[in-house]
Parts: C-alpha cells; structure tokens; sequence
C-alpha cells in the first residue's frame, strides 16, 4: 500500500543565485553559481552525486530541451540527468522526482536544479506563442494572464459579497507586506519596501490589479541535494535534519473551464493538492501547524484567493486575516518570509526551488533576526501554472526532523 513520501528524505544541502536582471550571467553560469552553494552546503563531492534533475520551461530561448547542459555546466560524472517540465511548477518536479528517486531506493544522494535565463526571451513579461503554450491560456484570445487573474477579484468579491474597495485594501496589503521582507533579503530583484499608499496609486493594469500587483521578471537557479535521513545524519551529525513531510501536484481535468460548477473565485487544484499534502505530512490543522509559506503570488490576488485553497483561512475570511497582519512576517503563519515572486520575480524553471530554500534556510534558523520567523516547524510551498480556470497546482511541506 502506498504511504507517501513523509520522512523518507532529508534535504541534505541547498543553494539559490541572486535574482534579477542577470545580463552578466549565462544559464550556465546560474546553475554553476546556485550548485557550488548547494554542494558546499551539503558537505559532498561532487563524484557522490549518482543522479540529477534539470528543471527549466522555456527551452527555445535557454539552456535546451535535454538535461546535457546540466552535465556539461557541472561536469557531473556521466551520471543519469532528467529535464522536467510543469509550467510553473517546473522546478518543484525536478525537487519531486529527485526525492522519489531517493525514497524508491534507486540512488542516495541525488541533486534537483531548477534555472531560467527569463530577460533573455527578450518579452517584457511572459512569452506568448509556442515557448509558453498560449492555448493553455484561451483558444483563440487575445487574454492575458493580468486580464485573467485579475477577474478573481470581481468572482470572490460577487461570491463573498466583499466590496472591491475592500479587496484592493487587501491585495495593496499583500503587496506591500511582501516588498517589506523582500526589502531585507539581499539575494531578492526588488529591494524596496512600497507603501500602500503608492501600491493602490499605481497605473491600472488590469482592473483591480495595478503595477504593484503583478511579479516581476528576473533571472534565476536554485538547488537541492537530497539523501535519505540515514545517510544524512551520518554527515550532519551537528545539524538538525530537514525532511520532506509532503509533495503532492493536481493538475485541471478542464471541467473548470467546461462546466457552470466552478465560481471562478478559487483554485480547485490547489485545494485537491493541499488536502492530500496534510494527509501525506500529517498535518491536521493547517492553520496551527503550519509555520510559514511561500505561495505562488504571481498576482497579489492570487495570493489572496490562495489563502484560502491551502486551507488556512476560511473561506471568505482571507480579507480578515490579510488585514489583521496575520500574513505578514511576525503574523501567526508569514507568508513570502524572503518576498516571494513579487520580490524574486519568476524565473520559471527556478521559483518552486527558490521557495524550497526560503523554507529550508527559514528552518535551519540561518536568516537574520529581523526576518528570522520564530520557532518554525513546517514551512509550505505551492506554484500554480496556467491560468485560473486550467493549471498545475503543486504543494510541497518540508519540517524539522
């Protein structure tokens, strides 16, 4: 009988470049620059690594389709390498397939890397056409991904009967409480704390969502190396052990955007996703057991509606809790502890990885006190790719041993 992936692997190092426009660097260089951190993290030779995953989406304008680049950049040792892909949940299957590898007894120490080279594709934002999939989007649209999230909104305000000026207090809210953490973060693009003030006084994108509502667009790579807890506390005997406690993708059967059923105010992946995640970790009360988050905050409300399909607030409450500090860094569970995308942008191939590391670094207690979140237990991640009515939900839950 299948039982899950709870405590049948320790993280045994990671690694995270800076973010940003990174004209400096190549892909290459990126995945160099986030595994030399990782490898040194984990306190391995590069010669024990028996297996690795490449993550990385849009391979037409970066390092490839193949995971050869990932053994060339590396020089790993003629081992077996595996791209992945998942739209934005591309670097959470590379970290997933890694650590299965390592449950199912095929390797023992294997590595998971995620990259995108995102400014070179030389868009302003995501990329249309071919490199992204727009008929994952709207077949035969014009629609953008502002345009479609921003209609959220106007679903959960109709639904909840909240006003929109309230829902644009909460989203400002969101915003700015991550631009504050991303502030503190040296490794994040943005660097600047915003007010709300100037959050709800930006030019409109897509109504209610301003400019300081939508995620950036950056270069970046992250990385993981992982092990079983045996072999991990035979070479971290003076460290706490960091497990995986859950990893669980849903991805659209397309009756979202098919049937009448759907409210258009949620995300019915991520709740599928989550549910099984606590089942698998054996969390029973998210809203007292989870410790942190980094969520997919493509768009500040995307976060909102997202606080309540991981089951932390009630539905209908994450207005209450938004704006009671409840989020925010020394709130009850702080979400986007290190900026989340909107500090870090997007790089796709990166972000699930990236968000692992916020959680890892977060749990092993290395950040400064002033982001440092207090007597973390379990730190959660969740990407969401494609668009609100049809997408890929995936949900990770790492903890102390």
């Amino acid at each position: 009988m299948a039982d899950g992936i709870r405590d049948k692997v320790a993280i045994l190092g990671m690694g995270c470049t800076k973010f940003g426009e990174r004209w400096d660097c190549s892909g290459e260089d990126l995945m160099v620059e986030s595994f030399l951190e990782c490898l040194a993290d984990a306190g391995i030779e590069k010669k024990e690594i028996q297996a690795a995953y490449l993550g990385v989406h849009i391979d037409e304008v970066n390092v490839g389709k193949a995971g050869t680049p990932l053994g060339s950049a590396l020089k790993l040792p003629f081992i077996p390498i595996t791209r992945t892909e998942n739209f934005c949940a591309t670097a959470t299957e590379a970290f997933r397939a890694a650590c299965y590898a390592v449950a199912a007894g095929a390797y023992d120490i294997v590595l998971a890397l995620g990259v995108e080279k995102l400014k070179d594709t030389g868009y302003g934002g995501l990329p249309g056409g071919a490199a992204f999939g727009t008929e994952m989007f709207m077949r035969g649209s014009n629609a953008t991904a502002p345009g479609l999230f921003a209609q959220l909104a106007t679903a959960y305000s109709a639904k909840y009967d909240i006003p929109m000026s309230k829902i644009k207090d909460a989203i400002a809210h969101i915003s700015a409480k991550s631009h504050y953490n991303g502030s503190l973060n040296p490794k994040a693009h943005l660097r600047k704390a915003v007010p709300e003030e100037a959050i709800k006084a930006a030019p409109m994108i897509a109504y209610p969502l301003g400019l300081f509502d939508c995620c950036g667009v950056s270069d970046g790579s992250a990385a993981a190396i992982v092990t079983t807890p045996e072999i991990a506390k035979s070479l971290k005997r003076n460290q706490d052990l960091i497990k995986v406690k859950a990893l669980q993708i849903s991805v659209s059967s397309g009756e979202e955007e098919i049937y009448t059923k759907w409210d258009g105010a949620h995300f019915a992946t991520t709740r599928v996703a989550a549910t099984k995640a606590y089942k698998e970790a054996g969390i029973t009360n998210p809203r007292e057991e989870v410790s942190m988050m980094e969520v997919h905050d493509c768009f500040s409300i995307t976060e909102f509606v997202t606080m309540e399909d991981v089951h932390i607030s009630p539905k209908g409450g994450a207005y209450e809790d938004v704006m009671s500090g409840f989020y925010d860094l020394n709130g009850q569970v702080p979400c986007q502890v290190d900026g989340g995308l909107k500090c870090f942008g997007h790089p796709i191939g990166a972000s699930g990885l990236r968000m692992i590391y916020a959680m890892y670094e977060q749990l092993l207690e290395r950040v400064p006190d002033e982001r440092k979140v207090k007597n973390a237990r379990f730190g959660l991640t969740h990407n969401l790719g494609g668009t609100p009515a049809k997408n890929v939900a995936a949900i990770s839950i790492i903890g102390r041993d």
